[in-house]
């Protein structure tokens, strides 16, 4: 496993979403947006997938995983690369199930306050309807790659 460092922790921690790659049974790309739960040091990510769609039947086949994100105001991002595994729900820890919880409160929070300054920007409140996660993903680190335009980075 591939050690994360502090700022590659907090960078996904304010992301909203990411975007994860999986293959398909024809080895093609699969993008989907997911949440991420917990981001550790050792290179552990938990991941979210409610809906046991298209991720969920890839992950079965083909364990390999991709991770991105991107803030295009300091045109920053990264990718993390590796293997993944699916762990059924009555197996997850249960403080990984209230990082789940808590973070779901924080973005129904985070909603209401911005219709409340913006206007309703989603006729319904999509985090209310969120199904109980019956499994989550495990993902593995094993590579990082800076995003960033070379030039762009910090002491350089």
């Amino acid at each position: 496993m591939q050690a994360l460092s502090n700022e590659i922790i907090q960078f996904f921690q304010k992301q909203s979403f990411a975007i994860i790659s999986t293959l398909d049974k024809n080895g093609s790309l699969h993008n989907a947006c997911k949440g991420i739960v917990n981001i550790y040091k050792d290179g552990k990510v938990y991941l979210l997938d409610l809906y046991s769609g298209r991720t969920y039947e890839n992950l079965r086949r083909n364990s390999n995983i991709s991770i991105t994100a991107v803030d295009e105001h300091r045109f920053k991002g990264y990718c993390l690369k590796g293997k993944a595994k699916i762990i059924q729900s009555d197996k997850i820890k249960s403080q990984i199930i209230k990082a789940w919880e808590e973070k779901i409160a924080s973005r129904l929070t985070q909603r209401l306050l911005k219709n409340i300054h913006e206007g309703k920007g989603h006729p319904r409140h999509p985090e209310v309807l969120l199904p109980k996660p019956e499994y989550m993903i495990i993902m593995e680190v094993k590579e990082i790659i800076d995003l960033a335009p070379q030039h762009l980075k910090e002491g350089v």
